[in-house]
């Protein structure tokens, strides 16, 4: 069926094989080390002011420890598959939750700057493993026709978890201490590592191809995708702060992401044994679903940035508050996935309920567009909820209908290479949104600062506002007309800044609704079908 593959005759015993225990007790237990790893990707974000200031470094030093996490993130996902064809795949898992777990122990315990970074590199790799590896084991573990259950678990982890992160880091942080963002990992870790080593178990077929790769390691590939991701996270990291390409730095880490990459791809399609093999793409379903859930975590992850950063530098929120906006949406995630496994799913055709789902999200960033500087916390909490209404809609029904016709021997590569996509399409989200509000935030500054002109009425009917209001105060004429000027200035940058939030979550709305009519590409079929007689 796919080049690379075994012959299908080899069946290692799959037909009569079923897992040893409950397979929602596998689901739970493997979903509850992944959620713990994609906390982590944004439970520091609030924390790093703090972080900053306990190590005595600036606060831009102190967004390393962002990066070095994905940097090394980025260089595991697409290999994990074959990491775990190497060391036997519950024998990885379980090397990476112990590992993620020792790097949160040290990275809580840190005394500089260089060691957290160093501690967060460890985080990284070793979480790295723990995305795909936890969808291959739900592929393996549940029929095609339960999988889209399966999938609801995973969206616990994938969607409520970032979400969550803000909130429960902001809470942590001005409560406790930084360091328990990290250590609060370790129990958790310790619980999830008993209980995968007592219910999780390879399935025949990971058996049989167990230790695959150990004598002959693609140095030559590995090395490529090591290089080609590490220089792209840091382009779409780094790339804001030192504005992008007018940087050397940048430049330099930019050429080196084409060249890895590109070299990346034109190496493994013409291995015949590929350590991360890319002719899975040649499903037309599975491309198209990597497509989607790229864009849908660009959405996701580029609003749920936007949104706590609106808060505190505009509104004037704390971390605490500005995460809490972002709650909700989470729990709405969880009240929406039994609706999705076993009602719509069972009803509708995939396609049309992913299609209603970008429609809906489209809806939700143009309400958010709304916003204005009096913008409420109830009217911020709405908005995100109607955001997240419309992503609950794509998870499940996009990783179903992209995982339904790939061959089981290509399940470790396939999850590995959605992950990575997933991961991937987030990164540039955020890159992509905090670029485009930085400059439209400058256009509608310098529009707005051509009003400023004593020859404009409106201008001068705020200035003289500015002076009433601070008459009786006991300043000279020349200081009230200066603090006027000065407030008047601080007026215009804030409204400034929300119309340029404005424009990214409008052109968000833009591309979601652009994205409805490729859902129909999809498979036509219902996400739960039977299982096919053949097998």
């Amino acid at each position: 069926m796919s080049e690379g593959l075994p012959p299908p005759e080899a069946d290692h015993g799959a037909s009569a094989w079923r897992p040893k225990h409950n397979p929602y007790l596998v689901a739970m237990v493997v979903t509850v080390a992944t959620f713990m790893e994609v906390l982590d990707t944004t439970i520091i974000n609030v924390a790093l002011p703090h972080i900053a200031g306990s190590l005595s470094v600036g606060t831009d030093e102190s967004t390393w420890t962002l990066t070095s996490y994905l940097v090394a993130n980025g260089i595991v996902l697409p290999v994990s598959g074959w990491l775990g064809r190497m060391m036997g795949r519950k024998n990885y898992f379980l090397l990476s939750i112990i590992m993620f777990t020792v790097s949160s122990l040290l990275c809580g315990l840190s005394t500089s700057l260089p060691e957290l970074i160093i501690f967060r590199l460890m985080q990284g790799f070793f979480g790295g493993g723990l995305q795909p590896n936890q969808q291959s084991i739900l592929l393996d573990t549940f029929e095609p026709a339960k999988r889209a259950t399966a999938f609801g678990v995973t969206a616990v982890a994938i969607i409520a978890a970032p979400i969550m992160g803000p909130t429960l880091g902001g809470w942590i942080t001005d409560n406790f201490s930084w360091r328990w963002v990290f250590l609060i990992n370790v129990p958790v870790g310790v619980i999830a590592t008993f209980a995968i080593s007592a219910v999780v178990e390879d399935p025949p077929w990971a058996k049989a191809g167990a230790g695959k790769g150990k004598r002959n390691i693609d140095v030559v590939g590995l090395s490529l995708i090591a290089a080609g991701f590490a220089c792209l996270q840091i382009v779409l990291d780094r790339g804001e702060q030192e504005d992008w390409f007018s940087s050397g730095f940048i430049q330099a880490f930019g050429v080196g992401a084409v060249l890895g990459l590109v070299g990346a791809v034109v190496w493994l399609l013409d291995r015949p044994d590929p350590i991360v093999n890319l002719r899975v793409w040649k499903n037309k379903d599975f491309a198209i679903g990597t497509l989607f859930i790229s864009i849908m975590a660009a959405t996701l992850y580029g609003s749920a940035v936007l949104i706590p950063q609106l808060a505190q530098s505009q509104l004037g929120y704390t971390a605490t508050w500005s995460g809490m906006i972002l709650s909700p949406g989470g729990f709405m995630i969880l009240f929406m996935i039994p609706i999705i496994t076993r009602v719509l799913l069972k009803k509708f055709q995939a396609r049309f309920i992913v299609a209603t789902g970008f429609f809906l999200l489209g809806i939700a960033m143009f309400y958010t567009g709304t916003i204005t500087p009096q913008v409420s916390f109830l009217n911020l909490m709405s908005m995100r909820l109607a955001q997240t209404f419309g992503t609950a809609l794509l998870m499940i029904p996009i990783s179903t209908v992209a995982f339904a016709s790939v061959p089981r021997e290509m399940n470790g590569d396939a999850a590995a290479l959605y992950a990575m996509s997933r991961n991937l399409g987030g990164s540039i989200g955020i890159a992509l949104v905090t670029a485009y509000l930085t400059q439209r935030s400058q256009v509608h500054q310098a529009y707005l600062v051509e009003h400023l002109s004593d020859l404009n009425m409106g201008y001068q009917m705020t200035k003289q506002a500015w002076m009433n209001g601070l008459a009786g105060h006991g300043l000279t004429p020349s200081q009230m007309d200066s603090s006027a000027l000065g407030g008047i200035y601080r007026t215009l940058i804030r409204q400034a800044a929300i119309l340029g939030y404005v424009d990214v979550f409008r052109i968000s709305g833009v591309v979601a609704f652009c994205v409805v009519p490729l859902a129909f590409f999809m498979k036509s079929t219902k996400a739960a079908p039977k299982p096919a007689a053949a097998e």
